[in-house]
Order: C-alpha cells, then structure tokens, then sequence
C-alpha cells in the first residue's frame, strides 16, 4: 500500500463529533462518532481519529489531507463569549455601531418594549484616528500617527483582547489601514489585530465594520484552537496538511482561517450542502434542499442546477441566522446561502408565560445532554421524544456503543406534561411537532422567502437527527422525494473530503453598465486572478489544478442591492459586459418577476480561484434479489398519528438493504449514526449508491 493516501473529514457539532476517513485507492469510507468534549474539543478529535486509524488499520504517518469544519465561531458569536475588541476607525465615524443598522422581525416587532442589541464595541473601545481617503483610493488627510499613537496608549489601558481597524474607503487604498496596524503592533503587542481591508474589501461602510469586528471578536479564540489542534495532530504523528471549511464551501490552509476567522462561521452547515451537492449527483438529483438536524440547530440550504446557492448579505448572532438581511450582524464574505434555526436533537422543551409549548432554541448540547442520555440531563429534548415516541431504540443508539434511557426521557418531560395537562406521549408527540414546524420555517427561508417553489427540489437529509424529521418537514411543503444518504450522521464529514480548496477575492468599482471601461474591468480582474493564483500555489496547490470563477455584481441604477453573474474567461469586450447585463436581468425577473427597464450598474468585482484536491469516490453496489426482508431486524410500536397512535412497525437494519429494495411504510431503518422514520402511506427505495428515497407515489 502506498503511504500517505488517506484523507480524513472531521466536523465538530454541539453533541457530537464526526469523523470520514477515506482511502485514495478504494471506495471504502470508515466512519467514527464522539460525543464532543467542549471543554476541549481536540481531544474529542483526537480520540474519533484514532478511532477511525483504527478501524483501517492505517498509521497517522498515511495521512494525506486533514479537513475540519467547526461550530466555534458560530458558538463563540451567539453566546456573545468572543474576544475583548476595540475598534479604530476614521474620525467622525466613532458612533457607527452606538447608531447600528438593524431591522426587527417576526413576532419582536410587535414588542413595543423590545431593546435594541447592545452594540459590537463598546464607545469606550472606540478610537477615531485623523486621515481620510476618498473612494477612488485617493489619500485626502494622511494619517495622523502622533496622534494615532496617544490614543492607542489610552485604548492600551482598556484591556482589549483584539483590535479590528476599518477606515472610510480603505477598500480603494489600504494604506492608512495597514499603517494603522503597524501602530497598534507596537503598542498593543501580542493584541489580535484584522484590517477590513484583509478581510473583506468591499464597500458598504457599516457591514465591512461589522465584518471586522466579528473577525477580531472570534481571532484570538479560533487562532488559538487552530493552533492547538495542528500541534495534536502533529504530535499524534499527522503530517499531512491541515485544512479548514470556509463558509464558503470551499476549503484553506489552517494558518489562512487564522488570519480570516470570521471565514469559517458557518463552515459545519457548508460543509452539510456540499455533501449534499456531491451527493445530488450521484443520484441524478441538481435540484436539492440540504436538510441538516444535528443536536443544537437544524440547518436548510439550497442547490439549484447542482450548484450551492452564495450570499454575500449574511447575518449571525439572532435567533435565525441566515441571508435575510435582518436581525444580526451582517457578515460580508462568500456564505453558502442557509438558514439555520435552534432546533436539534438536543433542543429544550419548555412552557412559556402564556402557557404554551416551545422548542428551542437553548440545547443541552453533549454536556449534560438529553435526559436519556444519562449524564445528568434532567431537562425534556427533541431527543426524549423521540425515544419516548418508539423512533430510537434505546438499545441501538450509536449502534449500541451507548445505551440511553426512556425511563429518564419520560421523567423529564413528566412535569411538562402535567404543566399542560397532558400526558407524557401527547406531550412528547407536541414536541416533535413544534420542532417540524421550526425547521420547516428554515426550509421556507430558503425557498418560499426567494420566490422559489419548494415541490420542484428533493429534501436531502443529514445530521444524526434529520431522518427522524424529515418526511414531516418535507410535507409541510407538499415536497414529493426525501433521500436519505449512507451514514447520515456523518453526511458533513464527508462532505469535507470532497470540498476544493478555494480563495474570493473582491474589488469595488462603480461603473454605468452602458459606459463602462472594460479595459479597466480586464486588468481589475486580472490583478484579482494573480492574486487567487498565488494564494493556492503557495498552499501546494499545482497551477494545473487552479480553476479562475469570475463574476460581476450588477444592479438596477436606482436600487441599492445587488445580484452576482458569472463572466466567462477570456478578454473584457464590450460583448462581454453587454451579455452579463443580459444574465443579470435574465436572474432578476427569474427572482423577483418582474424586469424594469432602467439602466444598470456594475458594482463589485469578484474572483474565485478553486484548487482542485484528490477526492474519495463513491462506488455503485451491486443490485440485490428485490426482497428487503433479508434487513429485518424486527418490529417495535412507533407512534404515527396516520394510524391512529401508536403502531407495530417494522425495522430493518440499513446495512442489509440492496439496491433495488422497497419498504412500505411505516417502516423505521437504523444504522449506527442515524434512524430513519417513514410514516405511512410512504414507501422507501433503496438505489445503488444505497441512498434511501422515501416517496408516496
């Protein structure tokens, strides 16, 4: 066997950690799940890996590639448990974040009590500094270093943990930003320090700021993490290189995450849609809603025409953290467009004031975890439901490596029960329901909310939690196919090992689509090409492997929001510009319906340089006699309110099923890292990459 020809995908969630080794030269994936250790979450990593190592008989030393995607940041903004951060801007400007820019949603916007979110820094953290560039790049007041360096002396006395500078226009010239750093180095030293204009130059004053400061308010935790986990892998004996998912969907070195953080804020759920992508085809499937339920949130995602859909209007930190632009803090870097919401296996239980069952969105998370679980969890969760409901066999969880308890499911939810006057299947069936309907809400961010019609696309579900819910959350929409990969549980794992690694880059340039320079636009774009292109060769990667994606944000004149059309290689002429004015109004009346006939405008300037990597790949089984019985494992009762209660259903073990197989529901398949529950009248397929496709007609 040749050394160095395993790739290993690890994806840390809020119950448990996953981990996909794959083998260069065969089809064979081996999986592992831990419970995640969040006080120290690389050694849940260490332990899953070893795990894995051990499963193929393989050495660390045979370790090509290690790709991990994380829910730190995210974690780290929503608990508001980020870095001390001081922020430096041009002067006049100290009062951006005291002033904000958020809208009110759903049910607050009625409050006429509500508070407005405290602000990103705090005025006291503040420090105007004297310059000024206009947006050309043209220097109008050089930067004030004498005066720059008293105020950092003050800022000092403060205590910041990490500094995020954004001066006014610094997208068009750094140079005062990056002077400003330089200041800081020297008198903050070992203080984190982001520039907006290494981050994300873009313009938009207030969501470029933001950007920055959610980079220095997750810098010094995600650097430090980082670090720590390339030295245990080192140490375990790891030398391949060590790679991070952006929000992107692509992957980048460890040491670039380190300097961009805020780039992997959702790089768990992007990880999620591109296994889902990969996946769709496979099974001949472009048309997908990603559907990923782990054990804090549930996460939805769009891919259209085989492709994931990008936003570059995302907003975390609230309740919903998705492209809608409200609520949160917006977030200006390539995000695969997703919604995500809290409601997982782990999600809590509770009664409001009004006397009315909620869900969510605090979770129990792997400590103490649900009550079934044993660990001293006495609060009810999604999780206890479904035990309590016949979903879960208490004997099977984790394929039997970890027993768990419906005596403690159903003493948590007891007083719940008894608060609503209810007993404890009833209550627990109003759990599950209440969960559905919060995650089809994410659905419907992604679909409905774009104009998109949902009945046109297939549910792909993951997450340890996603086939238990996924029929009920598909019907909501009168969607018609739910498919339901190998290993569910482990889907974002994979998915990692088959993401390429990649570099965006973006420059803004107001231009009159009609008068525009495209000589200016051609040499824009290839400064922006030349920077991709270093980028990945200086991670290894060969310019063989080097693909270039270049696209154009353009907008009607009049409107302030923009869309991104793609541009094909070669020369900027004329025809070029006058074919993406085409694209964009083709996208706009696709999106909205409607096609205005004012004049556009092109706005931002984008490149994408992919680093094509060696990927696992996926075999075909061979079809089996048609006959599923050869899977079954038995019969238990399983509530369905199709049937009138609960019902003897049978259960058939996933690894026993052949291509070709059909299951009439109500049906539940298990596997080590997930169940799948179809409800009558659904029936499952089974095709020959052994994906699960439940359907009624």
């Amino acid at each position: 066997m040749a050394r160095a020809d395993f790739f290993i995908g690890v994806d840390i969630g809020g119950t448990f950690t996953d981990v996909v080794l794959a083998q260069a030269q065969s089809h064979r994936l081996y999986t592992a799940k831990t419970l995640t250790t969040p006080d120290n979450p690389a050694k849940g990593v260490i332990a899953a890996i070893g795990d894995a190592l051990g499963q193929a008989q393989a050495a660390p030393s045979e370790v090509q590639r290690v790709v991990h995607a994380t829910t730190l940041a995210t974690n780290l903004i929503l608990e508001r448990k980020g870095s001390r951060v001081a922020y430096v801007t041009t002067q006049g400007f100290g009062d951006l974040f005291v002033i904000g820019k958020e809208r009110v949603v759903g049910g607050d916007r009625y409050d006429v009590m509500i508070e407005k979110s405290p602000p990103l820094v705090s005025r006291r953290l503040t420090l105007e500094v004297e310059e000024r560039i206009d947006r050309a790049g043209a220097v109008v007041t050089p930067l004030e270093e004498r005066a720059a360096s008293e105020g950092l002396v003050r800022l000092a006395r403060e205590g910041p943990q990490a500094v995020a500078i954004c001066f006014l226009h610094s997208y068009a010239n750094p140079a005062h930003e990056r002077a400003m750093a330089e200041l800081v180095r020297r008198h903050l030293p070992g203080v984190y320090v982001a520039l907006s204009s290494e981050v994300w130059p873009e313009f938009r004053e207030y969501e470029r700021a933001s950007t920055t400061v959610m980079s220095a308010y997750v810098g010094p935790t995600i650097s430090s993490y980082v670090e720590a986990l390339d030295g245990e892998l080192r140490r375990m004996g790891i030398a391949g290189s060590f790679e991070i998912m952006q929000s992107s969907g692509g992957v980048m070195s460890a040491q670039a995450v380190a300097r961009k953080p805020i780039y992997s804020v959702e790089s768990g759920p992007a990880a999620g849609v591109i296994a889902a992508t990969h996946l769709g085809k496979l099974c001949n499937q472009p048309n997908i809603i990603s559907f990923d339920m782990g054990g804090t949130t549930a996460k939805a995602g769009l891919i259209r025409h085989g492709k994931p859909s990008i936003t570059h209007d995302f907003r975390v930190g609230s309740h919903l953290s998705s492209g809608l632009r409200a609520g949160g803090h917006p977030i200006k870097i390539p995000v695969i467009d997703l919604a995500e919401v809290g409601a997982g296996g782990g999600s809590i239980a509770w009664v409001d004031a009004g006397g009315a069952l909620q869900v969510g969105p605090l979770s129990a998370g792997a400590a103490p975890g649900p009550a079934c679980y044993g660990f001293g969890g006495a609060q009810p969760t999604v999780t206890d439901a479904n035990l309590l409901l016949g979903y879960l066999d208490p004997g099977y969880f984790l394929g039997g490596r970890m027993r768990i308890y419906p005596e403690r499911s159903a003493a948590a939810i007891a007083p719940l029960a008894k608060r609503l006057g209810l007993d404890a299947v009833e209550t627990a069936r109003g759990i599950y329901e209440i969960a559905n309907t919060h995650m089809g809400s994410a659905v419907r961010v992604v679909t409905i909310q774009r104009g998109i019609d949902p009945r046109e696309f297939a549910v792909m579900a993951f997450g340890g939690a996603g086939p238990v819910h996924a029929v009920k959350v598909a019907e909501q929409f009168e969607i018609p196919n739910v498919i339901v990969p190998v290993s569910p549980g482990l889907a974002s794992a994979l998915g990692l090992l088959v993401s390429d690694m990649a570099e965006d880059y973006v420059a803004t340039l107001l231009m009159e689509g009609r008068q525009a320079d495209a000589g200016r636009i051609g040499q824009l774009l290839g400064e922006l090409e030349q920077n991709g292109r270093a980028a990945l060769r200086a991670q290894g990667v060969a310019e063989g492997d080097i693909v270039i994606q270049r696209m154009i944000d353009v907008r009607f004149k009049h409107q302030s929001h923009e869309l991104s059309v793609p541009i094909p290689d070669g020369p900027i002429g004329p025809a070029t510009l006058s074919a993406a004015e085409e694209g964009f109004r083709r996208l706009y009346h696709e999106l909205y319906g409607v096609l205005p006939n004012d004049p556009c405008q092109f706005v931002n300037f984008r490149v994408r340089a992919t680093g094509v990597v060696p990927k696992p790949q996926l075999s075909a089984a061979p079809a089996g006699d048609g006959n599923a019985r050869r899977a079954l494992k038995g019969t238990r009762k399983a509530y369905f309110a199709e049937s009138g209660g609960f019902t003897e259903t049978s259960v058939y073990d996933r690894a026993r099923l052949r291509p070709g197989d059909e299951v009439p529901g109500p049906a539940i398949v298990e596997e080590p890292d997930s169940t799948t529950v179809c409800p009558p009248p659904y029936k499952i397929r089974v095709d020959e990459y052994l994906n699960l496709h439940i359907y009624t007609k």
